[in-house]
């Protein structure tokens, strides 16, 4: 398959209980052979899809208020969340609804993605993703396909190439480099998407799945063994349409707003604040929440 890569089946292990609560326990299970894409869908493949298409994404509409008991006006508007660094020592959130904030416009209405065609697309909600999926005939993987994809052949590594976030003196993976969420080391532009395959291959020759953007897989995100998992602020900011998570016991929920798994952490992980940029981190996703460190890529089934 042009653009992707095959990864047999068979026994693969997945979590870890080495790190954060939401991926216990270690668990092996059975996976079938599959095919993936080597690279996060980028900017320039995804303009095709809507210039095919005129597919319009979730952050280019605005949100029925009807749907949103109690949405504030000012959200009743199309756009996205985007990272804006604060201040140094500063105790504001770092996560802004921006909006004019989408896939065309990054990082607000008058940014583009121009020079920037081989990034892995951002701002895009499940839905967005999987009408792209089913456009090119393919599917979202779900979570078991793309932990082992990522593991690239090493199940008892804490990280795709090792067992420390640095091998051999390298980066391996576009991570914040620095402490979050003040400083990063070279400048502002160093704090977003890198282009696809600026990093290594992992050992089944996938690129970037490992930090530069969270990626939908197509599990519903459930912790049936332990309960409910705290989330973290920098990898799954608050839904500014607000819900509660779907199956919530909170009796006093609005409406409900079902979660999808994401994998693979983004360039917002760091070693001070949050350490998932690993094969068996994962955190849930709102459905119909766009960021701007979120992509996706695509996987087809034998």
């Amino acid at each position: 398959m042009n653009g992707m890569r095959f990864i047999p089946g068979g026994l693969t292990r997945l979590g870890s209980e080495r790190f954060y609560p939401e991926e216990a326990p270690v668990r092996d299970v059975q996976v079938d052979g599959f095919w993936i894409d080597e690279v996060p869908v980028t900017n320039v493949a995804f303009q095709a899809f809507v210039e095919a298409t005129g597919y319009r994404t979730t952050a280019e509409l605005a949100p029925d208020a009807v749907g949103y008991p109690g949405l504030p006006p000012e959200l009743c508007q199309a756009g996205s969340l985007v990272f804006v660094p604060p201040e140094p020592m500063s105790a504001s959130y770092w996560w802004q609804f921006m909006p004019g904030a989408d896939w065309r416009h990054p990082q607000g209405p008058s940014s583009s993605i121009e020079g920037i065609g081989d990034h892995p697309v951002i701002h895009i909600a499940h839905a967005d993703a999987l009408a792209y999926a089913k456009w090119a005939g393919k599917i979202l993987p779900s979570e078991a396909e793309w932990e082992r994809a990522a593991r690239g052949g090493h199940p008892d590594l804490d990280f795709a190439w090792g067992d420390s976030l640095e091998q051999d003196g390298r980066r391996w993976a576009n991570t914040w480099q620095g402490e979050f969420p003040w400083r990063q080391a070279g400048g502002d532009d160093a704090a977003r998407t890198s282009p696809v395959r600026a990093f290594p291959a992992n050992g089944f020759g996938l690129f970037d799945m490992i930090g530069n953007v969270w990626e939908w897989t197509d599990d519903w995100y459930t912790d049936a063994i332990r309960g409910p998992r705290p989330t973290c602020p920098a990898c799954v900011p608050r839904n500014p349409k607000g819900g509660t998570e779907a199956g919530s016991l909170d009796p006093l929920a609005a409406y409900p707003v079902g979660r999808k798994v994401i994998k693979g952490g983004s360039h917002l992980c760091a070693p001070n604040y949050c350490q998932r940029y690993r094969p068996a981190a994962r955190q849930p996703q709102a459905i119909d929440s766009s960021t701007s460190h979120v992509g996706f890529r695509c996987a087809l089934r034998t």
